[in-house]
């Protein structure tokens, strides 16, 4: 169907409607080529829709009235089975592209035991998801959806102009994010510098890695709620999802390097640096290498200066371009 509002849209409910049908729209596109399992980015892209549907559904909760299979807990459920497919995937595209070509032919030979084992995994990760995209719970998931965007239902505060709504929307987002205590982690107050060795990041990365975990999945859910808005801002507001974008990426570089010894601990029975020791060492000095690039955005967001004009940009919206957004949406068929 094709979505059509028949006035501007002006309300809370008109731009959560927006962004419901846009990523609903999204992960179906591409149901059909995650079956087919041709191309690990189609799966990438549906999961990515899947994500911020469920962000959008969170950031405009206020206004939705959603049927029951319609939730973000529904999606996030789908979302998490796609997600462990893709984290196969990743790993294996890391392995094979990334550090395969750099190491010794001993450690070479090894590691395609790994990679071996690794496909092993992935085809039972498909199973279960070509089993997820095939069940009930997924089919009444769509239907809800696409009976939703047909009749929608929305609560009282729905009604209010979006102008009036839009920085209660994001501050208490940013301000979370702001507040996690994941951002003092190896930060010297008394210098304000945040200069470690190497040798001091891989301890502090030991103690401190699910605190560091949990702010970037934080900095993923601001930063897909920040983009749910950003046709109501400037490039000033831009430069600034692109600097949460980035404590989402540092971060989830260095959490994947863990992941990545731990996945590899267990195919080589917990002997990973006797195994593999050229390995582990290339992950270190990527760790240590991820850690400055994140000393830098950290710097930046423990400055007052910083969050009181992040906060100022987030109060002075602009509104001039937002019809465009609704023509261009108007424009593509929602299945």
């Amino acid at each position: 169907m094709k979505y059509k509002l028949d006035h501007e849209a002006k309300t809370f409910g008109d731009w959560a409607y927006l962004a419901v049908a846009k990523h609903y729209k999204k992960f179906l596109s591409h149901e059909l080529a995650v079956l087919e399992d041709k191309d690990p980015e189609e799966l990438h892209q549906m999961r990515v829709g899947m994500r911020r549907l469920r962000s959008a559904i969170n950031g405009f909760t206020a206004a939705l009235n959603l049927p029951e299979n319609g939730q973000g807990k529904k999606v996030g459920k789908i979302a998490k089975s796609l997600g462990n497919l893709r984290d196969l995937d990743v790993l294996e595209d890391t392995l094979k592209n990334k550090y395969y070509p750099h190491l010794p032919n001993k450690e070479q030979k090894r590691l395609k035991e790994v990679l071996y084992s690794l496909e092993k995994n992935r085809k039972k990760a498909f199973k279960k998801v070509r089993e997820t995209l095939n069940s009930q719970n997924y089919f009444d998931l769509k239907q809800a959806f696409a009976h939703w965007l047909k009749h929608p239902k929305y609560h009282d505060i729905a009604q209010v102009s979006i102008e009036t709504i839009l920085a209660d929307i994001l501050l208490p987002e940013v301000s979370q994010l702001m507040l996690h205590p994941g951002w003092l982690i190896g930060f010297d107050f008394a210098s304000q510098t945040n200069n470690l060795s190497k040798k001091a990041v891989e301890s502090l990365l030991d103690n401190d890695e699910l605190i560091l975990h949990d702010l970037r999945k934080v900095g993923k859910r601001t930063r897909y709620n920040m983009e749910l808005f950003t046709q109501f801002y400037d490039h000033i507001y831009q430069t600034y999802v692109t600097d949460v974008k980035g404590i989402q990426s540092i971060l989830g570089d260095i959490q994947d390097s863990f992941v990545l010894a731990e996945f590899l601990n267990e195919i080589c029975d917990d002997n990973i640096l006797s195994n593999l020791p050229t390995f582990c060492e290339t992950l270190q000095d990527s760790r240590y290498q991820k850690w400055q690039e994140w000393e830098n955005l950290q710097q930046k967001f423990l400055n007052h200066q910083t969050r009181k004009n992040l906060y100022l940009t987030i109060l002075e919206p602009c509104f001039s371009n937002s019809q465009k957004v609704v023509e261009e949406i108007v424009a593509t068929n929602i299945p």
